[in-house]
């Protein structure tokens, strides 16, 4: 589905960073997982990709998809 690089939101050394998807570095960091949030929703929304929003623990707790999403919930 995705045309760029899926976004993930990830703690990194006790603040919140994005990672493009197969990156080993980090694209920005941010002081709060909600800053993360909106610079990786602006990103995933440009690239018409997916962004997954992980907890403190490191497991994906959410993931919205951005552009044309093959399988759309129903309802």
């Amino acid at each position: 589905m995705s045309k760029g690089r899926n976004q993930h939101i990830v703690p990194h050394n006790g603040s919140w960073a994005v990672r493009g998807a197969g990156n080993s570095k980090v694209t920005s960091t941010h002081g709060t997982q909600a800053e993360a949030i909106d610079a990786a929703r602006t990103s995933a929304q440009n690239q018409q990709s997916e962004m997954f929003i992980h907890g403190r623990n490191g497991q994906i707790r959410e993931r919205n998809t951005y552009g044309n999403d093959p399988h759309p919930p129903k309802g």
